[in-house]
């Protein structure tokens, strides 16, 4: 039995939500580098789409580098990194993927949320944000999973089939926001009952905390999030280009 990806019938064309689920299956390392992409029938199957289509969305990877059409001999993964115009280095998952690491991610949650006085999502945007919340596998192991907070002005028509669509920040770069400068802190969390739950750890066991504040050019906060990893299964890694 053939399975199937759901796509969103709105505004944005299906090619390009064919096209960002590609891409992010090439970048977590679904489709390894120097690997062939299943054929367009193949795909025209899962998506339940036209030839037409998954031309379309293979032809916009073919021009953005990360694919290369063989005559004969099916389209090739040619690169697995995403550009970056915040950073130097590289992301933390494109150092698991090439080191050989399967990446998946699942969106949890998209929902308003009231905020708790004297929290920093409180302080940030106030008595109301939207709160995302996603999973991360690594090798099929539940591994990090974040909180996201935003304006609250954002929640109307944002769902989870968006956010499966394209990535957040694409999103967000569509709604005119933009992102240009990140500040990381990292310190140290016992799991909850809920995080460990998720996890498959136990209440209380150590974890990685990062916090992140992304902000637009004018310093004005975008994006809150909260990750926390499961070290024990895999250490945070950071490689800097010289």
């Amino acid at each position: 039995m053939d399975f199937k990806v759901s796509l969103s019938r709105k505004d944005r064309p299906l090619y390009l939500q064919i096209k960002q689920i590609l891409k992010d299956r090439i970048l977590h390392g679904v489709y390894p580098l120097g690997s062939n992409i299943p054929s367009e029938p193949l795909l025209e199957r899962e998506f339940a789409v036209s030839k037409i289509t998954v031309r379309g969305a293979i032809q916009e990877l073919v021009q953005e580098g990360y694919l290369e059409k063989g005559s004969g001999k099916g389209t090739k993964v040619i690169r697995n990194k995403a550009a970056s115009k915040l950073s130097k280095w590289k992301h933390f998952t494109e150092i698991l993927v090439e080191s050989g690491h399967r990446i998946k991610k699942k969106w949890l949650r998209a929902e308003g949320v009231q905020t708790v006085p004297g929290t920093e999502q409180h302080r940030l945007f106030g008595e109301t944000c939207l709160k995302l919340e996603r999973l991360y596998y690594l090798d099929d192991a539940p591994y990090i999973y974040y909180e996201h907070f935003l304006s609250s002005d954002l929640e109307e028509g944002l769902t989870l089939s968006d956010l499966n669509d394209q990535s957040l920040y694409e999103l967000l770069e569509e709604q005119g926001l933009s992102l240009d400068n990140l500040r990381d802190e990292f310190g140290v969390a016992a799991a909850s009952r809920e995080i460990a739950e998720i996890l498959g750890l136990s209440e209380g066991a150590p974890l990685l905390k990062r916090s992140r504040y992304s902000r637009d050019e004018q310093g004005n906060i975008i994006e809150y999030s909260v990750g926390y990893y499961n070290t024990e299964l895999q250490s945070y890694i950071v490689n800097y280009d010289a």
